[in-house]
């Protein structure tokens, strides 16, 4: 960690915030909440957007038997080996058929894709490759011939029995829904969904689109908190904007705190007059406010209602989200088990400057160059101005700039991490 100046270590506008680097505030809040071990089984529909409580193995091989991957003939390769040959058709075997008919010398089996390859045969010559469709009892001109193997699926080359099909911390997506379907599976044991209390606080905040008046905003906050709630395994609660006023903030944690493992605030978390999150939670709710050493990001807080941790995020549309996929995002993986997001590296797709002693988040578009190379391209010219909400809506993840850098040139290393 950068060492700040003394300048920075106590801030003027409020001298009693620790001021502290990423880590060190995400070690706090990791303080506030703890695994949950419990479980429920679900089927695998009512599964979807859960997080596996247990690793999943293949009961069996997946294909579980050798099938074929085209619409053709199958064959022993040996008799079609010389080229042009004729074979006589001895049976038809469609998708989800159970027979296995015998081949001799000369003789191939009709066969459509899906379907199991007769134990006599040992390649799959598809229809193109020959004159036609033929029924059984008819010939067939073979015009190519096949390789031994050509076009059989083997059993269990997708997966093999005992082989894992997904780990336990695994959030269930549609993919990963198909992948256990494919091997049998129904029901799944599934952490708990944390039930996640949402508002986003200010007076200058109007909801549902309604007409603004002179300094008013459209809420957005809440909306993206949501989203990002429930793509990652949790369950957002609460409804539109809090204004500035303790007793509403009072009352509505008062009401939420009782059923939601944790509660997330946006707003009033600075050293502002009006600043209603940090008073009502300093006063009531053991309140510990900071300053961490990133940007976007910087005034953070957290406290308990009851039992339930309240995490207190910035306002600013940028500064809430990347402070939630910091912050509020790590301690959703801590409950559920599961491993956090993506990360990486890649190239800087332009140049720009970063402030001296805070570590720098901006929303990028990654996409690989010509070169096969990931690029991080900033999405908003103004790079990570907290108020560009804009720039959420077609970034990918977050450039990370080290504390030390001030400038990010082309072609410069940075680090990454996913959104989803």
């Amino acid at each position: 960690m950068m060492g700040a100046t003394p300048a920075e270590e106590v801030p003027v506008a409020d001298a009693s915030r620790a001021v502290l680097s990423v880590e060190e505030y995400a070690a706090e809040l990791a303080e506030l909440v703890v695994p949950d071990r419990r479980a429920e089984r679900l089927d695998l529909t009512e599964a979807q957007g859960r997080v596996l409580a247990e690793a999943i193995a293949s009961p069996g091989p997946v294909p579980v038997l050798d099938n074929t991957a085209m619409d053709g003939y199958a064959v022993r390769a040996a008799d079609a080996a010389s080229g042009s040959v004729r074979l006589r058709v001895v049976a038809d075997v469609p998708a989800g058929s159970s027979l296995d008919p015998a081949l001799g010398a000369g003789e191939c089996v009709r066969i459509m894709t899906g379907a199991p390859v007769p134990s006599d045969a040992d390649a799959i010559i598809p229809v193109e490759h020959t004159s036609g469709w033929a029924d059984p009892g008819e010939w067939v001109e073979v015009r190519t011939p096949p390789l031994p193997g050509a076009h059989i699926r083997r059993a269990g080359e997708d997966v093999a029995p005992g082989a894992e099909i997904a780990a336990a911390g695994t959030l269930v997506t549609p993919g990963v829904a198909g992948a256990l379907a494919a091997v049998g599976v129904r029901a799944v044991a599934v952490r708990p969904r944390p039930v996640v209390a949402v508002a986003a606080t200010g007076d200058e905040l109007v909801a549902d689109g309604a007409r603004l008046a002179r300094g008013q905003i459209h809420e957005s906050n809440g909306e993206v908190l949501r989203a990002a709630l429930l793509r990652d395994g949790a369950w957002p609660v609460g409804g539109g904007p809090l204004p500035d006023e303790a007793a509403a903030l009072t009352a509505w944690l008062d009401a939420v705190s009782a059923r939601a493992d944790l509660v997330v605030l946006t707003g009033g978390a600075s050293v502002g007059t009006a600043d209603v999150v940090r008073d009502v939670l300093t006063a009531r709710g053991g309140g510990v406010f900071r300053h961490v050493r990133m940007q976007p990001g910087k005034p953070q807080g957290h406290g308990r209602w009851g039992a339930a941790p309240v995490i207190a995020l910035p306002g600013n549309p940028v500064s809430a989200t990347l402070s939630y996929e910091m912050f509020v995002r790590p301690l959703l993986d801590r409950r559920l088990g599961r491993p956090g997001p993506r990360t990486g590296v890649a190239v800087a797709g332009g140049a720009w400057r970063s402030p001296e002693g805070r570590r720098q988040l901006i929303p990028v578009a990654l996409a690989p160059d010509a070169a096969a190379r990931l690029v991080a391209t900033p999405i908003h010219a103004r790079g990570s101005a907290s108020h560009l909400a804009s720039a959420l809506a077609r970034a990918d993840g977050i450039a990370v700039v080290a504390e030390h850098v001030t400038r990010v040139a082309p072609g410069d290393l940075v680090g990454v991490r996913w959104f989803g």
